[in-house]
């Protein structure tokens, strides 16, 4: 697969997403375990990022990065987590 359809494929599965999310009437706490939970599947995106880009696999790699830091600044937003870039 070239970089151009992996792309493609990613921004499909986003714009698919965005367009049958729907929002919850409640809110939602989002304990310390679930937190942690999430920054544990960064983490793991991250070691993927890696893993490819070391396997010459730079669409993956990239794609596998772009995860992490979706899941992390989402944390963020929520002020769930505090870093900076």
């Amino acid at each position: 697969m070239t970089l151009r359809e992996t792309v493609s494929k990613y921004i499909e599965g986003a714009e698919r997403a965005l367009a049958e999310m729907r929002v919850t009437q409640s809110p939602v706490a989002v304990d310390e375990e679930r937190a942690l939970g999430i920054v544990d599947a960064a983490r793991r995106y991250l070691e993927d990022a890696k893993y490819y880009r070391g396997r010459g696999k730079l669409g993956t790699s990239l794609a596998s990065v772009a995860y992490c830091e979706g899941l992390l600044d989402g944390l963020r937003m929520l002020g769930v987590v505090e870093f900076s870039w």
